[in-house]
């Protein structure tokens, strides 16, 4: 509840007194919004969560079962709950779905499953926010933290004879392990994390022939160097100058990475914190350099389009996979739910995140809709207390 109240001179907004008895609504029942649930509840705030799916943790329980966290299970806990050791030190995909119902449980967060906001706008006495949602649902709360997820909704390029391909054509979202591919002909189409990963779990789990289709030649860092994790350097470097990380990099780059250019994976020629700013975060060595070094994933030139069982390649050739897996990436697709509040810049994002809200939309929060250097699961945390101390 709010703590203003009224006085007998008046000099509090009267437009605040009729929203303390209101909710905040937080969109989205992943682990941005739970974390931002639990550190409001922690201030006295009620929140309420709605889910549009049946359970929290919706995109972690769709994963590939592969997925480790990338970050350390130190600095991945949501606030006012470590994350158990039992888990280990890159917390597996399944462990993560567990520990994210264990938070609700323990925080006795009000979350609402089965709930898909369609539209936010301001309410109609201007103290609040309304929310649409299915089922002719209208809600008002006193302030709206929108986290929807970054991983979204997959994006699949609309290439040329896409949909007369004859072999199997998948996005990444839809791919669980290698068991469907054993001893078949697979090309992974992106070398993001996500991207690296499937084609190593590929190989692992004896796929007959593993490519991987490059546009941009990724930097690669090793997930830890003397037990040392590449997030503790993202935390250090991430406000310094990103000409001087640059140069860090691609030093550190070439003592701890082989040159891969002979086996068609150069060095980037742009630096790593440059990169990191346009939104594409280093891939995390989790197999793909032992596995391209060694012939097993070989990289291939990017996809152009298909040609009946045919891959064409930006390069002019062919190649004939009996799989496709595309590693694509995801679209935020909020415009529909706020891109009428002018909050969004031209690629879809939020304009600002975190404890800033926009100028026009005061009371509207966005949290985990960046990919950060330091770590999505660390930075999604200290969003939420800083919302939560905003609001509260």
């Amino acid at each position: 509840m709010s703590d203003i109240t009224p006085t007998a001179g008046g000099s509090a907004d009267p437009a605040l007194y009729r929203t303390e008895d209101r909710p905040v609504y937080v969109v989205g029942g992943g682990p941005g919004g739970l974390a931002a649930a639990a550190a409001l509840r922690q201030r006295g705030v009620r929140a309420v969560v709605l889910e549009k799916s049946e359970h929290v943790g919706a995109s972690w329980r769709r994963h590939y079962d592969r997925l480790h966290l990338h970050t350390t299970r130190r600095w991945s806990a949501l606030p006012g709950l470590p994350i158990p050791r039992r888990f280990g030190r890159w917390v597996a995909r399944a462990d993560v779905v567990r520990y994210l119902e264990k938070y609700v449980e323990h925080h006795e967060l009000e979350v609402i499953t089965g709930v898909e906001v369609s539209r936010i706008e301001r309410a109609a006495d201007g103290t609040g926010w309304q929310l649409r949602a299915n089922g002719g649902r209208v809600l008002t709360g006193r302030a709206v933290v929108v986290a929807t997820g970054f991983n979204h909704t997959p994006k699949l390029p609309d290439w040329p004879g896409r949909e007369t391909y004859a072999g199997k054509l998948v996005h990444a979202a839809e791919y669980r392990d290698a068991e469907p591919y054993r001893g078949k002909d697979v090309l992974v189409v992106g070398v993001g994390n996500t991207g690296a990963e499937i084609a190593v779990d590929l190989v692992e789990g004896g796929a007959g022939r593993v490519r991987i289709a490059v546009r941009t030649a990724p930097h690669i860092v090793r997930r830890s160097t003397a037990g040392w994790p590449a997030q503790a350097t993202g935390i250090l470097v991430r406000r310094l100058p990103v000409r001087l990380v640059d140069r860090a990099g691609a030093l550190m780059a070439k003592v701890a990475v082989p040159d891969l250019s002979a086996q068609g994976l150069p060095r980037p020629s742009t630096g790593l914190y440059s990169r990191v700013k346009e939104g594409a975060i280093p891939v995390q060595d989790v197999g793909l350099i032992a596995a391209v070094k060694s012939g097993l994933v070989e990289p291939t030139a990017a996809v152009e389009s298909f040609d009946g069982e045919s891959v064409v390649l930006a390069d002019g050739s062919r190649i004939t996979p009996e799989a496709v897996v595309a590693a694509t990436g995801y679209e935020r697709r909020l415009e529909g739910l706020v891109g009428h509040l002018g909050v969004l810049d031209a690629r879809g994002r939020p304009v600002v995140h975190g404890a800033r809200t926009p100028e026009q939309a005061p009371g509207l929060y966005f949290t985990g809709f960046t990919n950060p250097i330091s770590g999505m699961f660390r930075e999604m945390a200290l969003d939420a207390q800083k919302i939560a101390k905003r609001i509260g």
